[in-house]
């Protein structure tokens, strides 16, 4: 099932036009439309000035008429993409309540409890299934385009607009995890587009930052760098999207073996990370904090094999694991094993970089869009025809399986 965008049917109709006259105006098929329409797909970049002039709104309300009004998810094959827990609707009927009986016909207590319920999904991300999130975060993206349509203040407009933007963003952040590049690619325009409706560079921030990681993995290192660099332009100064993109352009450097500049960057993290005033709970996944400079230092200096990299590995683990039990592990511990793992095969310590490989394999917490970083230890261990290397490539292709459901 696809997302419809009845918004913007209603104002093609509401303008004058049925699908075959639309088409006409716009330079389309019929079919084109009626796809546009279904959520199929979305008009491109150098169409939207001849659809807006059309449909007579600007460039930003044609944006918000192209939010889809809500996301089909794919079922999941797998207890890792499973959603564990479907959100119910009792705290939507609450928030229609608390809209009702307030001031106005969205109203403060409305929004504050929307901006509650991001922060507490962005703190439940670095521990939660990717498809679990992503079907709270479908219901709550309807629920902020329904109350587009409400009477509200200009103070309450920006408001709803910035929560939903992060909610797309997060949003976005689940998709690329799951490898759903599309559904990717249109929260993104969607929370960039509410950012900019707005005016939150932050937000917009994070969506470079975002999409430099999508194609960071996807090996293309020179396109992350530009969009890290780009994310740093935008982001207000000393916030955690700053020193996040940061961050970011010092992996991309690294990808590049662009030693020097790799350093230059972990320094100047470091330094804005140690400057940076917390606002958001422990583990806000749009919140910067010194376990994250360590888990992202130990990535960093694996990829251009700096033997310290089995430091801040072994740290973040000693941090954040919990016990023995490696099903109960952090995302973050999983991504440090594998660091470890890389650094100690480039120390030749093999037995022990197999078993930290193997341990972040099986503790189920690499999420789709990681598997390529756990394949560059398995394809490191083969190549040494070290005699784990079976058993390793066995726990990987169980890892591909539960992605496909083969």
């Amino acid at each position: 099932m696809t997302s419809r965008r009845r918004k913007f049917a209603e104002r093609r109709k509401a303008c004058g036009f049925n699908q075959e006259e639309f088409a006409e105006a716009t330079g389309v098929d019929r079919s084109t439309v009626q796809r546009w329409e279904k959520g199929d797909n979305e008009p491109q970049p150098w169409q939207r000035p001849k659809i807006a002039k059309i449909l007579r709104v600007t460039a930003a309300e044609l944006d918000v008429l192209l939010v889809p009004d809500a996301y089909a998810l794919a079922q999941p094959s797998s207890p890792w993409l499973a959603v564990t827990a479907p959100a119910t609707d009792d705290e939507f009927e609450a928030l229609e309540l608390a809209r009702r009986v307030g001031a106005s016909d969205v109203g403060a207590e409305t929004l504050n409890r929307l901006e509650r319920a991001f922060d507490e999904l962005a703190m439940k991300y670095p521990v939660s299934p990717p498809q679990d999130l992503l079907e709270r975060i479908r219901k709550h993206s309807s629920y902020v385009a329904h109350l587009l349509d409400a009477r509200m203040t200009l103070g309450e407009q920006r408001r709803l607009f910035v929560v939903g933007g992060w909610f797309h963003l997060l949003g976005a952040t689940l998709h690329i995890d799951l490898n759903q590049e599309h559904a990717a690619t249109a929260r993104l325009q969607t929370a960039a587009a509410l950012a900019q409706h707005a005016d939150h560079s932050e937000i917009e921030a994070w969506c470079y930052e975002t999409d430099a990681w999508r194609v960071l993995t996807d090996g293309e290192y020179g396109r992350a760098l530009e969009l890290s660099q780009l994310a740093q332009q935008l982001a207000p100064i000393g916030s955690s999207v700053a020193i996040q993109a940061t961050a970011q352009e010092g992996r991309a450097r690294a990808r590049l073996g662009d030693g020097k500049e790799t350093y230059v960057a972990i320094e100047k993290v470091q330094r804005m990370s140690a400057a940076l005033v917390q606002r958001k709970g422990t583990e806000h996944h749009y919140q910067y904090d010194p376990g994250k400079f360590l888990a992202y230092t130990a990535t960093t200096l694996a990829w251009i094999g700096d033997p310290a990299a089995e430091t801040y590995a072994r740290e973040v683990i000693s941090r954040l694991a919990p016990a023995d039990d490696i099903h109960k592990w952090p995302r973050r511990v999983a991504s440090a094993n594998i660091d470890l793992a890389l650094a100690l095969l480039g120390g030749d310590r093999l037995d022990e970089a197999c078993s930290a490989a193997q341990r972040a394999i099986l503790s189920g917490r690499i999420v789709p869009s990681n598997y390529w970083r756990a394949l560059e230890v398995v394809k490191a261990v083969e190549t040494r025809q070290l005699p784990e290397a079976t058993d390793l490539r066995e726990a990987y292709q169980g890892l591909k399986a539960l992605e496909s459901g083969t």
